[in-house]
């Protein structure tokens, strides 16, 4: 019922919107201005991957648009915990109930680019991806720019799906895997395929992640695995005003709730489930020390990843914890790029150590690493997460982590450059809903390569360029 009603306001917000626009009530980007576009995402939790996703979405984005032509404002949940980041960008704080938001900020800029992964599913949270199609679907009712940038869809209930076909047939949804894009097409949604944004991310120097580790008992010789598990069986996230009346007038739900009306799933299948998870991958990681001189550290990638790192801490005593609560996202890739093998349950956690080619694999809740493990024709390193033989299936994953390493090593390059060349069109797309929506708008001309399409490489980008790259793409601009 908490999902209709979000769903049935935001809707009605958005048929306002269209029904005003008609009347001459708004404003359009005028030449000569700048172009004010809202980035909206699921930031200020610090959950690492979102963060660097819009931090380089950002990058992208001002780099090929230019800086002094565009006025960037990103959603937070919370100033704190992104404080440092978005250089160059204005930061707006995203409320729980977030409708009245979306009306007021989508009205006051000339477009939408909707950056959170997740963005058509309902494997999270329903309202999250409300809060996605309302952001679109605002901008659209207004003739505005309205661009989905390098999203996932999957499996969502009946009633978001429906809302997700009505509302996003005048945005742009660029895409980060095929998967994705058939969904989307399959209901009738303009779409592109791109990339995930976070592959041009650069974080602190190799330094910080060495003295941090040789701080945490690190030799500076011993390879590190790095494990990032996380809590598989709470989600989705659902709005429960019931469970929210219940939680202030009795206690109830105490442990479930996420934050005000919003409540994790809970009860003794959960409990059983995770519990399942977490011995798995601490008999795998166990029995992998006992093999092999490594040096184990567990890496939270969001806050509440800490919970999961803890109880396999409690498994295998003394090994080191570095959460997003105490690292920023460019600390806490930088210590992930220090690793020598890695098992992750957080996409973002595989993708970001990827340019350096750490060895990695994958035990999964969706679709998102086994759809990147499938791009690097590495299946048979992934494993799901509910899998009742995960433990040993794990350990078997691992050691071939050891035993493939330098033809796993070979295939993350030629991906991560495959990934380059697939963001970088993205900004082809971009340009030509731009040219499309606001043709005054001074895009850039002349012929430019792939590269110019992104923003500076890294000196290690640069280096799997020159070695996986052999015939770098010309593209034509002001087409």
């Amino acid at each position: 019922m908490t999902d209709f009603l979000l769903v049935a306001w935001v809707s009605a917000m958005i048929e306002f919107r269209r029904f005003t626009w008609m009347f001459g009530i708004g404003k359009r980007w005028t030449p000569g201005e700048k172009l004010k576009l809202l980035f909206a995402g699921y930031n200020g939790t610090r959950n690492t991957g979102s963060d660097v996703r819009v931090q380089e979405t950002l990058r992208q984005i001002r780099h090929v648009l230019g800086a002094d032509n565009v006025d960037f404002s990103v959603m937070t949940q919370n100033f704190d915990r992104t404080q440092g980041y978005f250089e160059g960008s204005r930061q707006v704080h995203l409320p729980d109930v977030f409708p009245p938001f979306l009306f007021r900020e989508v009205h006051a800029n000339h477009g939408v680019v909707a950056c959170e992964g997740s963005m058509f599913k309902s494997k999270f949270a329903n309202a999250l991806t409300t809060m996605m199609i309302g952001s679109l679907g605002l901008a659209s009712a207004e003739n505005k720019l309205s661009v989905a940038y390098a999203g996932d869809a999957g499996h969502m209930d009946d009633l978001v799906q429906g809302m997700c076909a009505r509302y996003t047939r005048e945005s742009l949804v660029i895409t980060r895997s095929l998967e994705s894009q058939q969904l989307l097409s399959g209901l009738g949604v303009p779409n592109e395929l791109g990339a995930d944004t976070a592959w041009t991310f650069e974080p602190r120097p190799p330094d910080f992640a060495r003295n941090s580790l040789r701080k945490a008992g690190w030799d500076e010789k011993t390879p590190i695995l790095v494990l990032c598990p996380i809590h598989p069986f709470v989600w989705p996230v659902r709005a429960s005003i019931a469970k929210y009346i219940a939680r202030a007038t009795t206690g109830a739900y105490k442990d479930s709730q996420y934050r005000t009306v919003y409540f994790f799933e809970s009860g003794a299948e959960v409990d059983r489930k995770f519990n399942h998870y977490v011995a798995a991958y601490a008999q795998a990681a166990k029995a992998f020390l006992q093999r092999h001189k490594v040096f184990p550290i567990l890496v939270a990638m969001e806050r509440l990843d800490a919970a999961a790192c803890r109880a396999i801490e409690k498994e295998i005593p003394g090994t080191p914890i570095f959460t997003s609560d105490n690292y920023d996202m460019f600390e806490l890739v930088s210590i992930l790029r220090a690793c020598t093998y890695m098992v992750s349950s957080r996409y973002h956690g595989i993708v970001t150590c990827m340019p350096a080619g750490v060895v990695s694999a994958g035990v999964t809740m969706d679709e998102r690493i086994g759809n990147l493990m499938r791009e690097r024709g590495h299946q048979h390193l992934l494993l799901n997460v509910d899998d009742p033989d995960l433990g040993p299936k794990l350990l078997d994953v691992m050691e071939k982590l050891v035993v493939e390493a330098d033809s796993i090593r070979d295939s993350i390059g030629r991906t991560v450059v495959s990934n380059l060349k697939a963001m970088s069109r993205m900004a082809i797309f971009l340009e030509d809903e731009i040219r499309k929506t606001y043709p005054e708008f001074p895009l850039r001309k002349g012929v430019l390569s792939w590269e110019d399409n992104l923003p500076p490489f890294s000196e290690n980008l640069r280096k799997l360029v020159e070695q996986y790259d052999s015939s770098p793409a010309v593209l034509a601009a002001g087409r």
